[in-house]
């Protein structure tokens, strides 16, 4: 899947079958529910769900604790525009 088939796939009442949790949860983030974003993303393990984590907390404006999540994926912390951060993490994520 594109970046632009992921954008694309927003217009719709659901996520694309077969996303992993991350990008299920950046999805979700996208249509502006963070609690069921967060929700499916604290249980995930390993770099992108901790850097998806991180953009979840710096989008909810807790910075101290986006900072841990940044550490724990081996990102800097991001400081440009949220929507900008959230495309770079959607474009990596669907190009693994």
């Amino acid at each position: 899947m594109s970046i632009d088939d992921f954008k694309t796939s927003l217009a719709g009442d659901a996520p694309a079958a077969g996303l992993t949790p991350v990008l299920t949860g950046l999805w979700w983030l996208a249509k502006g529910d963070w609690d069921r974003a967060h929700r499916i993303i604290q249980d995930e393990t390993g770099r992108d769900a901790a850097w998806a984590h991180a953009h979840l907390h710096r989008v909810e404006g807790d910075l101290g604790n986006a900072g841990y999540w940044y550490r724990q994926a081996g990102q800097p912390v991001a400081t440009d525009a949220l929507p900008t951060e959230w495309e770079r993490i959607v474009g990596a994520l669907l190009t693994t």
